[in-house]
């Protein structure tokens, strides 16, 4: 009897690696603002400094990102990239704005395939849906600036599916609010006003 040797090469895992972001706190001081106008408050500001910081910090730099198009995820998305030092165009999309989960599934669905690392800054409950979706973790509710990552064993964007992400990490700044890394607090005291006391 022949036994024929069988030699398997070691495959090289694809990797795609999906960053889901709730926007900032906003600001709801003016009622007459429309929902799709509304900003950011500074306590918004102050988180993404600290959540933008953790991120550089971790080596965090994702090949796109893609942002709801309304005001406070395009000003998240804004500062967020300033701060990880994001040198791509940023996309903003009316479509990420309030859209259903299966709706954002087919936005990424849709991405270029040379984009190994993606975020999407969008809103609630639309992301914790799809989160929860994609991932067998019930996550609850995301808070503002809540960070999901999501990593996925497929070689193109139009295999995502649900169920078949692997949970990496979920964060988001009330995790900071008693412990904060002396590395993210030394960038911070570059402006002192970030650290003030913002309530709400």
């Amino acid at each position: 009897m022949i036994v024929k040797r069988i030699e398997y090469q070691k495959k090289e895992r694809a990797i795609k690696t999906l960053y889901l972001i709730r926007h900032a706190k906003s600001d709801w001081s003016d009622g007459k603002i429309d929902d799709f106008e509304r900003g950011l408050r500074k306590k918004g500001y102050k988180d993404i400094q600290t959540m933008g910081s953790y991120l550089a910090l971790h080596g965090v730099s994702p090949d796109l990102i893609i942002s709801s198009s309304a005001l406070r995820a395009q000003l998240t998305a804004d500062e967020l990239a300033k701060r990880i030092e994001y040198p791509g165009k940023i996309h903003y999309m009316e479509e990420l704005y309030l859209s259903r989960p299966e709706r954002i599934l087919n936005i990424l669905s849709l991405q270029d395939d040379q984009y190994e690392s993606i975020f999407v800054v969008g809103h609630n409950p639309e992301l914790t849906i799809l989160a929860n979706k994609l991932v067998d973790n019930q996550l609850g509710k995301m808070p503002t600036l809540g960070i999901v990552k999501i990593d996925f064993d497929i070689e193109s964007w139009d295999q995502i599916e649900e169920g078949k992400g692997k949970f990496d990490f979920y964060i988001y700044p009330n995790q900071f609010r008693y412990y904060m890394p002396k590395q993210i607090r030394a960038v911070l005291h570059r402006d002192k006003s970030l650290l003030e006391d913002d309530e709400g």
